[in-house]
């Protein structure tokens, strides 16, 4: 197993079917297209994880600087392959997201999730990660 960052198009693309299973009204063309431009403008980053030559997990992540946390490593979007689930996957990614906060000075790892998303909360709870605030939205 290996976790790399996608930079290049072709890599962006092999993210995109996992990314779609959490993101699927996001098709593949428009993931790379977002991807290329949230790297560019935000200091956004893909990171995946390869089993057998395969993408098994993605994440998506960004590093910010903000008032009420400081340096903080934010979690835009983690998900492993649904037949890969509870292998052990997505726990090495946020592992590894959690080493690179700390490499770069960041005082919080931090990410929302989706209130449907129980089995998700499970798994962040046994990561060590308590709920700590509401997330509110409006669609505009």
């Amino acid at each position: 197993m290996s976790i790399k960052l996608a930079v290049s198009d072709a890599d962006i693309r092999r993210c995109a079917g996992v990314m779609q299973q959490l993101r699927p009204a996001i098709g593949e063309d428009e993931f790379v297209a977002r991807a290329k431009r949230q790297q560019a403008e935000e200091k956004w980053q893909l990171a995946y994880l390869e089993e057998g030559g395969e993408v098994v997990a993605v994440t998506g992540f960004r590093i910010l600087d903000c008032m009420a946390t400081g340096k903080t490593l934010y979690v835009d979007d983690l998900v492993t392959r649904e037949d890969r689930r509870s292998k052990g996957f997505g726990e090495k990614l946020l592992t590894w997201m959690e080493q690179l906060a700390r490499e770069e000075g960041c005082a919080v790892l931090r990410l929302d999730s989706g209130t449907h998303r129980t089995g998700a909360h499970k798994f962040y709870f046994r990561m060590g990660m308590p709920i700590v605030s509401f997330h509110f939205m409006k669609t505009l």
